[in-house]
């Protein structure tokens, strides 16, 4: 234990050891060794500008490249200024182009035993048809989508979907009350809302839609409501004009669209 000059408690307990990761994992990790990582650090601190603008230009793919790297102006900063690039491009289409199109993006195990692995090639086809999708109920650049889902495949599908055609996501924890569900809607001026029938948790069934529906009684700027068939229900209420199925809306698209070249400070999600 240690104390500062007033007398107050700086901390109980100092841990200098280090737990080598086994040897397989070490071969296959971005850095080897410890003194790798302490050196791109320096390097970073060093030369913060040169730094991230080697990293940016190896690990991300521009449509157009920027112009600066960081234009500070505290307490602002913008990034990659005059670049314009997509995150679901990023995600998904970068990794193809590599020749990792057969290697699992999501590997994926539901409540019940239900499992589900997507290649990349594969995510990409089903982030495209969400697009298209999201496209055909009138979703654009800039416009917020509100997601309420389960932990599917579906639920980071959704959010690929939105970014590769330059809406803003809010994802909604799927825990929450419609009075929150309302609060989020209206803050943000959603335009669409992804939900799902109902999720499983613990071996129950728990009506999603049904608090999406109390919450779309007082959110007045959501136009359209896409909702997942997750658990089968028979019961689920659909407002015509309002609601439409996954199933009916996304399955049915091609999944060919292309990834929309963004300015590098557009916005991406609000959590």
């Amino acid at each position: 234990m240690t104390k500062s000059p007033s007398g107050q408690i700086d901390h109980v307990l100092t841990e200098d050891r280090l737990f080598p990761p086994p040897a397989e994992f070490t071969q296959k990790a971005v850095f080897s060794t410890t003194d790798q990582y302490q050196e791109m650090y320096k390097r970073a601190a060093e030369s913060p500008d040169e730094f991230w603008r080697e990293e940016a230009l190896e690990h991300l793919h521009w449509f157009e490249p920027f112009d600066e790297v960081c234009k500070w102006n505290p307490p602002h900063a913008e990034w990659f200024v005059g670049g314009k690039t997509n995150a679901s491009y990023n995600c998904l289409d970068r990794h193809i182009d590599a020749g990792r199109g057969d290697r699992a993006a999501i590997i994926w195990e539901g409540e019940p035993g239900d499992t589900r692995t997507l290649s990349y090639s594969e995510l990409r086809r089903e982030v495209c048809k969400c697009a298209e999708g999201l496209k055909q109920l009138g979703v654009g650049v800039g416009d917020v989508v509100s997601i309420y889902m389960p932990m599917t495949p579906e639920l980071a599908i959704a959010m690929l979907a939105c970014a590769r055609i330059g809406a803003v996501h809010s994802v909604i924890f799927a825990g929450f009350s419609a009075e929150s569900i309302v609060d989020r809607n209206n803050d943000a001026g959603a335009k669409l809302m992804i939900t799902a029938d109902g999720l499983y948790r613990r071996g129950k069934i728990l009506p999603l839609k049904k608090t999406v529906d109390e919450a779309l009684e007082k959110s007045p700027t959501v136009k359209h409501c896409l909702v997942l068939k997750r658990t089968g229900q028979d019961d689920v209420a659909m407002t015509d004009g309002r609601d439409v199925w996954w199933h009916d809306v996304v399955d049915t698209q091609p999944g060919e669209i292309a990834a929309e070249p963004m300015d590098s400070e557009a916005s991406l999600f609000i959590l």
